[in-house]
């Protein structure tokens, strides 16, 4: 059985970066990562999946937001209330944003994802364009760490 790292260090470049483009939406990004291989472990693709993301221009970061939509919550979290409330949340926020709204769910219990994106919503919502763009690069960043850590340790 082989790691995704293998994987993912085996793939010809562009199946590399069609699988790291499931991590972060920017081009740039993925082919950036591509490059790189082979990874020796986790904590070096992670440092230079960091590396790649903060050299992200505005055209990439518009790019990977793009690429990215509202995160769906399971049926039983919130109830209707919230799932309404959520609705009602990411409309505006990607009315004032132009983007989906991006937050990463990583060590966060399943029961309080609606409330925690919830609250990050109404939180950044009074936030201008550019402190806004600084947030959600930041939390494409932490979903792309998570996401290329489903990848690495997905079994073939």
């Amino acid at each position: 059985m082989r790691t995704g790292l293998a994987r993912l260090n085996a793939a010809a470049s562009g199946e590399a970066e069609r699988m790291l483009l499931d991590c972060c939406a920017s081009g740039r990004w993925a082919r950036r990562v591509a490059d790189h291989r082979p990874y020796r472990d986790l904590g070096t693709l992670l440092a230079a999946a960091d590396e790649a993301a903060y050299d992200l221009n505005p055209s990439d970061l518009t790019e990977a937001l793009a690429g990215e939509c509202a995160q769906p919550l399971p049926p039983t979290s919130g109830g209707l209330a919230a799932h309404t409330a959520l609705s009602a949340a990411h409309a505006e926020y990607e009315r004032l944003f132009g983007h989906a709204f991006v937050i990463s769910l990583d060590g966060v219990d399943p029961e309080e994802h609606a409330n925690h994106v919830l609250a990050g919503i109404r939180s950044r919502l009074g936030n201008n364009v550019e402190e806004e763009r600084n947030i959600a690069a930041a939390e494409l960043r932490a979903l792309a760490r998570a996401r290329l850590s489903a990848l690495v340790h997905a079994d073939a």
